[in-house]
């Protein structure tokens, strides 16, 4: 990995679920009201108190906007694994029952029938319940 890349990401945190719970969350919506509010103060800064950071808001603000095109990125390629995992699953799968159909119509043998077995159970269902119905 790059230095530069660990730089970049080297402000991610880890939320607990109570944190994830009770954080306030900002939408699209909130979004743009975020924006407008840090435009604003930016132009008027003499009615925010002196203990109010407008710089570490900008930061944030800033944070926010270098953050999203990344978060893009990985979500596109966790995608592509997602779907690289599925159909290495359905070629997995294709090819296994192609194999176990060999197996069915293949030559007895004890090994071969242990191995049909083993491998039936895939198929197999358990015993289903009888509804009995009542009667009056």
């Amino acid at each position: 990995m790059s230095q530069n890349l660990i730089l970049k990401l080297a402000g991610l945190i880890d939320l607990s679920i109570e944190q994830r719970m009770t954080i306030t969350k900002m939408g699209d919506k909130s979004e743009a009201f975020c924006r407008k509010a840090v435009e604003v103060l930016g132009n008027n800064p003499g009615v925010l108190s002196v203990n109010y950071s407008l710089a570490e808001v900008k930061r944030d603000l800033a944070a926010f906007d270098a953050l999203r095109p990344r978060v893009v990125r990985v979500e596109k390629l966790l995608e592509k694994m997602h779907d690289s995992q599925m159909a290495l699953g359905s070629d997995l799968m294709t090819a296994s029952l192609e194999g176990y159909a060999y197996l069915k119509v293949a030559g007895k043998g004890e090994a071969l029938d242990t191995a049909r077995a083993a491998l039936s159970v895939r198929f197999s269902r358990g015993a289903r319940k009888k509804v009995e119905v009542a009667t009056e």
